[in-house]
């Protein structure tokens, strides 16, 4: 039955959002503050599962691309989204039935309830990566056969392009992000038109719904003083996603980010508070591998997340700052994200990481 998204949801969402982001998709703070405007406007955001559906409906996946530091500079008015899908609708010749989120993380999490409340049609319950990835070719949606293209892309002076690159995502990324980064740096996209039935047998279900279960419950465990690090890990062990554990506690002592080629990439390393144990983590927008000692504890696609030690609210990759007292929290993926398929896309060799994927299940701790 489709629920309602309110205004008293958003706050948890994002931070489950921001969760399952790794680090990346973006601060949800902005995307927050523009959707709770369009609600308290009265305007409303109806949820689907992806059962419910219609098979010849036409779904389209909503986000904004480019590097998350640059959209902390250059805030968006919340019309350019919109502006893509409706660039989409007229290239298609058709109008969208619902909107599916690219990713479930952290500012991409928003902008997709942002359209569905200004287009006043519904969101989907699902996205194309489980969590949050750098470029557009590493999604379910393409994975399993959906094209990407055409793409819709709109920059903060409402200026559009659309690219069509057939079945060719990996070209249709290359070219976005070349125009991405003649648009300032980050744009918002409408991309990977499909069917409802595509929806199903591609998407992995339920991401919105869990971001909301594990935002809450990281709050309510604070409010009845009880520790959020193992509250989430029983909600996971609820989930499609099945497991997630503390890496390591400590204090960030170093950080080396920058801004190339439409992405920030860097590494953040972590002490023991004691000084013992150190685990350095690598970035492209998200993490994507934590070492110790050379040795993996976690990598790609599986999910790697640096929560408040404290609060456990989750801090992206452009918000780490040396002497942050953190955890570095871990989680498996889906069974639809370690396919060998789903791997050739966005497993360790699509980053150029030597180390081969291992389930973070199957890993030592330290």
């Amino acid at each position: 039955m489709p629920t309602d998204i309110t205004l008293t949801d958003l706050p948890d969402l994002a931070r489950g959002a921001a969760l399952l982001g790794t680090g990346g998709g973006g601060d949800p703070y902005i995307g927050l503050l523009l959707v709770s405007e369009e609600l308290r406007r009265g305007r409303t955001i109806t949820l689907l599962t992806t059962d419910e559906v219609h098979d010849n409906d036409l779904v389209v996946a909503s986000a904004f691309m480019g590097a998350p530091t640059v959209v902390v500079e250059k805030i968006p008015s919340g019309d350019e989204p919109v502006t893509a899908l409706r660039t989409l609708e007229k290239r298609l010749g058709r109008t969208v039935d619902a909107i599916i989120p690219m990713e479930c993380g952290g500012l991409n999490s928003m902008i997709p309830l942002l359209v569905a409340a200004r287009a006043g049609i519904p969101i989907v319950d699902g996205d194309g990566m489980g969590r949050a990835f750098p470029e557009l070719q590493m999604e379910t949606f393409g994975v399993y056969g959906v094209a990407g293209s055409p793409i819709a892309i709109c920059d903060s002076n409402g200026h559009t392009t659309v690219i069509d690159t057939g079945t060719d995502n990996k070209q249709m990324e290359w070219l976005a992000r070349g125009v991405t980064i003649r648009m300032g740096g980050v744009s918002y996209i409408a991309e990977y038109p499909m069917t409802g039935a595509e929806v199903r047998r591609t998407a992995i279900p339920g991401t919105m719904s869990l971001a909301l279960r594990l935002g809450r419950c990281i709050r309510e465990a604070r409010e009845q003083h009880q520790d959020p690090f193992e509250a989430l890990s029983r909600a996971l062990e609820r989930s499609i996603y099945g497991s997630g554990r503390v890496l390591l506690e400590g204090k960030v002592i170093d950080v080396e980010r920058r801004s190339s080629d439409g992405f920030v990439r860097g590494t953040a390393t972590v002490s023991s508070f004691d000084g013992d144990t150190a685990v350095t983590l690598t970035f492209q927008n998200e993490h994507l591998v934590a070492h110790h000692n050379g040795r993996v504890l976690a990598i790609v696609p599986d999910l790697i997340s640096v929560l408040d030690a404290q609060t456990a609210n989750p801090i992206t990759t452009e918000s780490l700052r040396y002497g942050q007292r953190v955890k570095i929290f871990a989680m498996s993926t889906p069974a639809i994200m370690r396919s060998p398929e789903a791997l050739e896309v966005f497993g360790p060799q699509a980053f150029g990481l030597k180390d081969p994927w291992t389930p973070v299940e199957e890993l030592t701790s330290i």
